[in-house]
């Protein structure tokens, strides 16, 4: 067995270990271009109560130049699903940043609790700390966000209060600026939080013959020269003894300029194939393991 995954080594990079990468870590040196602005966050969560019953949930977070706010979308496009939640927390009429709403449909009593009041910010949308949003669907409690979510939960319910799986699917960012992002990641509920880096230049700067570099936690695990014409394609790395698949799509960039856009895609493999070391013992913990996506879009307005 081990001779297939030897196989997959010959073409993957493992972020664990410096021996596995060829590359040169010196294109993940901080450079002087500033990481592009974060506009826009949104995190699919899968929730699975105790009842067994699924719930789609989607948390968004943006900012523009006059506005800043969340929203929260229960289930898939369905018209019978919960009226979406919105929060601007930037808006002169509307400032309440702490309280609670009652969503109900015929399906489910869902409740958002939030308190953005101290909540501090870096860069982007997405507060860091000093907040929390909680969510109750059916009395029991679903998603948990923010690092005071904890203490709110055990001064506000009871310890025998049921709660639900949550499984984050995916996360997609919107970002614009420059050829430099910037983002963390976590390709598995257990895994550690990982730094992500993707920059896009020419070996001496500039975008002339430009070359893309993808570095997690400063190490680079891909290295693609000749960008304008190899402005499609995917390899697979290894992260905490998992296979990620990364898709990067740059085409806009070169032939569509007024679009602007580039699709970056890290993609965990779910089940048996997403295993390091493909045992013929699997256990019922890596059956059960579900997709996670990365989604980064990135518009390169200079």
């Amino acid at each position: 067995m081990r001779d297939i995954v030897s196989c997959f080594s010959e073409n993957a990079v493992n972020v664990s270990h410096s021996s596995c990468s060829s590359y040169s870590n010196n294109a993940c040196i901080s450079p002087s271009l500033t990481p592009s602005i974060q506009n826009s966050i949104s995190s699919v969560y899968k929730l699975v109560l105790s009842t067994l019953k699924q719930l789609l949930i989607t948390v968004t977070w943006c900012r523009s130049h006059s506005n800043q706010g969340l929203s929260i979308n229960f289930g898939e496009d369905d018209p019978l699903a919960v009226a979406p939640f919105r929060l601007n927390t930037n808006s002169r009429f509307f400032r309440k940043k702490k309280g609670s709403k009652l969503l109900e449909s015929d399906e489910s009593k869902i409740e958002v609790l939030w308190d953005l009041s101290n909540a501090k910010y870096d860069v982007g949308p997405e507060p860091v700390d000093g907040f929390y949003v909680l969510i109750l669907v059916d009395s029991e409690i679903g998603l948990i966000l923010g690092d005071m979510a904890e203490e709110t939960v055990a001064k506000k319910f009871k310890t025998n209060t049921p709660v639900a799986k949550v499984s984050l699917l995916s996360r997609r960012e919107h970002c614009s600026g420059n050829t430099l992002y910037t983002t963390k990641a976590q390709f598995c509920d257990t895994g550690t939080w990982h730094d992500v880096l993707i920059r896009c230049s020419a070996e001496n700067e500039g975008f002339k013959s430009p070359v893309l570099s993808v570095c997690i936690d400063k190490k680079t695990v891909i290295r693609v020269k000749r960008l304008q014409w190899n402005f499609r394609g995917n390899q697979t790395i290894f992260v905490d003894g998992l296979l990620v698949d990364l898709l990067w799509d740059v085409h806009d960039w070169f032939f569509n300029p007024a679009s602007g856009y580039a699709v970056f895609m890290f993609r965990t493999r779910s089940g048996l194939d997403s295993r390091l070391w493909l045992e013929e013992k699997t256990s019922q913990k890596d059956k059960d393991r579900v997709e996670f996506s990365l989604l980064i879009y990135a518009c390169k307005s200079s």
